[in-house]
């Protein structure tokens, strides 16, 4: 079986959901080639969107589509952060210090892509806000990889032992990592008298669905970029003291609404914008929303993406893709002589993205018939051990394809990836000012009583 489809019986086999029909797997040639099967993962997250899709669109009564997975489409939509100009120039995927560093014993991998973390790194290191990368470095040399990873726990920052795979699975998360169902959904008590919408077509299935979107980076955004492109309306909320990285915004916001709210102090204007959402997606660490008192109504769904998942000794630790690879083993199988490397693309994330989609519209299409609400969980940790013991890994692989330009759209100074989606030409619009929008709702959804 290929991969691919492994990953779609997984998928649907954890979800508890029908059976899709087999497809055809087209071969990628050179595209997202890497040690791991990426492709595999890659192509399989994609169609277990697709095949969610044609269930939910089979329970709206609408035409299904016929899909065809593209590999330079979805290579594209993978890799879209290398793909992305504005003005014509490349965006910098990672700050300066975020990256691969030697230690004492090893090495470790950092994220400081947004200010608050760089600052919290140079903190664990001792050093002042404004230390310079070099002395960053120097500092990190004499410090063991395994006490930096606990120094930068304590702190909030992001830093792990870049360690392989027989040291990742010796450790105390292991275990819990690789847990469960590849996407959890979950059926709760809670119940609501759910209407469908009827303004639905066969390529925009999810119009009238409402998503409020509080995720950012990669994974999150591209789950609700996903429900936008097939007609959902999708508003992100930020707080208005967090500042987000423009081009992240611009790589992965199309379709979205974007509005700033503190929801310690909204009030009821939170309350009222969820109390009307379909589905709230959200990337917060386990048991912060809780904490903050932001319970969701009745029949709502609430998804959520974790890097390392809900349950285990590092489920409350921060985590991005990159970090998810380097603690993993992933960086060390992608590495040469003895120097960690990466995957292709940040495919964690995107098939993360993908995976928790497909999630919440097999968990609307299953509302649909009885109102309760339900939870849908996914983890990069998740993602990565399922793509670890999967089999077929090509050491001697070619480099990487890239993906050419008729894989992209333009808007004015801004190039991005088109859709994963070969029959989409482009998403319904490009992102929009970030934080510019009101905290509302702009559509009425028309919907059929059930």
């Amino acid at each position: 079986m290929d991969v691919g489809a492994r990953l779609v019986r997984d998928y649907e086999d954890g979800a508890g959901v029908a059976v899709s029909a087999p497809v055809d797997w087209p071969d990628p040639g050179r595209y997202l080639a890497a040690t791991l099967p990426v492709w595999g993962l890659a192509a399989g997250s994609v169609q277990a969107f697709v095949a969610a899709a044609d269930r939910y669109r089979k329970t709206a009564a609408t035409a299904p589509i016929r899909h065809r997975l593209d590999p330079e489409r979805i290579a594209a939509s993978f890799t879209s952060d290398r793909l992305l100009r504005i003005d014509g120039a490349p965006v910098a995927g990672f700050a300066d210090l975020s990256g691969f560093f030697p230690t004492f014993d090893g090495w470790v991998r950092t994220h400081a892509n947004y200010p608050h973390h760089r600052a919290r790194l140079l903190a664990a290191l001792e050093l002042p806000a404004d230390a310079p990368v070099e002395q960053a470095e120097s500092q990190i040399a004499v410090i063991r990889a395994a006490d930096l990873e606990e120094l930068a726990a304590a702190r909030g920052a992001i830093a792990v032992q870049v360690r392989d795979e027989a040291q990742w699975r010796a450790h105390p998360h292991s275990g819990s990592a690789a847990a469960g169902p590849l996407v959890a959904v979950a059926e709760r008590p809670d119940r609501r008298r759910y209407t469908l919408p009827v303004s639905g077509t066969p390529y925009q299935p999810l119009q009238g669905v409402r998503v409020l979107d509080l995720t950012r980076v990669i994974a999150g955004p591209v789950a609700t970029r996903a429900l936008a492109l097939l007609g959902a309306e999708v508003l992100r909320v930020d707080p208005p003291t967090l500042p987000e990285i423009p081009w992240q915004f611009t790589d992965t916001g199309q379709g979205k609404s974007s509005a700033l709210l503190d929801l310690r102090t909204a009030g009821t204007r939170w309350e009222s914008l969820l109390d009307s959402a379909d589905v709230l997606v959200t990337g917060y660490r386990p048991g912060a929303l809780e904490g903050l008192g932001l319970a969701g109504r009745p029949g709502l769904i609430h998804a959520r993406v974790s890097a390392w998942g809900f349950t285990g000794p590092w489920a409350g630790r921060r985590g991005f893709d990159s970090i998810v690879q380097a603690a993993t083993g992933i960086a060390v199988i992608e590495g040469a002589s003895a120097v960690p490397g990466a995957l292709p693309a940040q495919a964690l994330d995107h098939a993360s993205g993908y995976l928790l989609a497909a999630g919440i519209i097999d968990a609307l299409a299953a509302r649909t018939g009885d109102g309760f609400g339900r939870d849908v969980r996914v983890s990069l940790a998740r993602t990565a051990t399922w793509l670890l013991s999967e089999r077929g890994r090509t050491p001697g692989h070619p480099a990487p394809a890239v993906p050419g330009p008729r894989n992209t759209v333009t808007h004015g100074r801004t190039v991005t990836a088109a859709p994963v989606l070969a029959e989409f030409p482009d998403y319904p619009f490009p992102a929009r000012g970030y934080g510019r929008a009101e905290p509302r709702w702009t559509d009425t959804p028309v919907r059929e009583q059930r």
